[in-house]
């Protein structure tokens, strides 16, 4: 049995745009309906959703046969939850608040087989190998993980060059509703001060020969972020899109009280 190639990650290598949607339903149904859908990756959400590592499994079988990418963001950066991912079949990962390069480079080692770095062998019990049945996978698993680390702070963007120029940093992902709140800008995610700091983080991370991306659901601006060179972007989030169109569906039948509120940011 042949292992699963990481299409995301070749993408990206190659230069190609993805667009992705954000994923917090928490529900297999819903992430194979999103996968039909024309994305080129979806992002399963255990930081803020009510994720865990079975319904990640759940959702990860459910969206393996659609051209969508599965990419999924444990709740925090933790070697031993990196390696339950990546056993489950995760190829792509998004780390949380990264920090530091320091930060960056244990998370790589968590996403390598030694000796390149510190991942537990247990490819008996791993989908990811399908129980040891995908050949010579313990010396091809290392190629096929994409490991993308988020800046969240001021602290982040005072090292970003350091984190991105990380061997085995595949891609830098900024989070502007974490970053606006660090800059005193709390619930303006879209504020220009904010804008204009992920579109120079955008810069330095190319500069770096990394991938950039963002979470932004406002379309002009996520059209500004890939005008600055972003290449993997976050356009919409599931349960926002739900619940905007059951709104303006109720409304068309009631009252302006069921329109859905304007927001600044994804979250």
């Amino acid at each position: 049995m042949q292992i699963l190639k990481n299409r995301f990650r070749r993408a990206l290598q190659a230069g190609e745009r993805q667009i992705g949607l954000w994923v917090g339903l928490a529900d297999a149904n819903a992430a194979e309906l999103l996968a039909g859908t024309g994305f080129d990756w979806l992002l399963l959400d255990n930081e803020h959703a009510p994720n865990d590592v079975r319904t990640t499994l759940d959702q990860l079988r459910a969206i393996e046969p659609y051209p969508s990418h599965a990419i999924v963001r444990p709740v925090r950066a933790e070697v031993s939850l990196v390696k339950q991912y990546l056993d489950i079949g995760a190829q792509t990962l998004l780390i949380p608040m990264i920090n530091t390069a320091e930060e960056a480079r244990l998370m790589v080692q968590a996403t390598r087989y030694p000796p390149e770095g510190v991942r537990g062998l247990g490819a008996a019990l791993a989908r990811a190998s399908r129980w040891n049945q995908v050949d010579d996978y313990l010396n091809r698993a290392n190629d096929e993980v994409a490991l993308l680390v988020q800046a969240e702070t001021r602290q982040a963007m005072r090292n970003l060059m350091e984190i991105a120029s990380t061997d085995g940093v595949d891609g830098v992902f900024f989070g502007p509703s974490d970053l606006s709140a660090d800059m005193g800008l709390r619930g303006q995610a879209n504020h220009a001060d904010v804008r204009q700091a992920i579109i120079e983080g955008i810069a330095i991370v190319r500069r770096a020969g990394k991938a950039a991306g963002v979470l932004v659901t406002d379309r002009k601006l996520a059209q500004e972020y890939l005008a600055a060179g972003a290449q993997f972007v976050a356009v919409g989030v599931d349960t926002s899109l739900l619940v905007r169109a059951s709104r303006e569906l109720a409304h068309s039948f009631g009252d302006a009280s069921s329109l859905w509120p304007e927001s600044d940011g994804a979250y």
